[in-house]
């Protein structure tokens, strides 16, 4: 299976490129999030806090699903500088959501910068980021394709 967001970056990146990803976040996702990053907040975990706060269920870390532009990341071996999250919607267990991004300027020494947002399955914007990073430069694209051409094989998503 070819994987296009890493061909494309093989291929060379451009601004107003975009890549989309989706994923459904489970309890257990949330739970090992929470142990990860020992944020045990009762929005995450218990109804009746949730149900105070407004809520209509239990909520995802902000910053799992934030971390869904890791995939674009990864992918395309950006190097990333700087982030800044915008939570607009709480992403509920159990909610698909969706992350686009798009990429808004590159340099030639290869420092850009991108866009993220995320959707619900209710095509309801929940958050954003706005992104720097450094994207490949042509002869780390070259190591990238040889790596492709070997296999791929640090890469789970090949």
């Amino acid at each position: 299976m070819v994987n296009l967001m890493r061909q494309q970056a093989i291929a060379g990146l451009k601004a107003g490129d975009r890549f989309e990803c989706k994923r459904t976040f489970t309890r257990a996702e949330v739970d090992a999030f929470g142990d990860l990053t020992r944020d045990y907040n009762p929005v995450h975990y218990d109804m009746s806090w949730t149900q105070a706060k407004g809520f209509d269920g239990l909520i995802c870390h902000g910053l799992l699903v934030g971390a869904m532009i890791c995939e674009f990341g990864g992918q395309v071996g950006w190097l990333a500088t700087g982030m800044n999250f915008k939570f607009i919607k709480p992403a509920y267990i159990g909610d698909t959501i969706t992350c686009a991004v798009t990429i808004l300027s590159i340099e030639p020494s290869g420092r850009a910068e991108a866009e993220a947002v995320f959707a619900n399955g209710r095509n309801q914007r929940i958050g954003q980021a706005h992104m720097t990073g450094r994207l490949p430069l042509p002869d780390e694209r070259k190591l990238l394709q040889a790596m492709v051409a070997a296999g791929d094989v640090s890469n789970k998503l090949r």
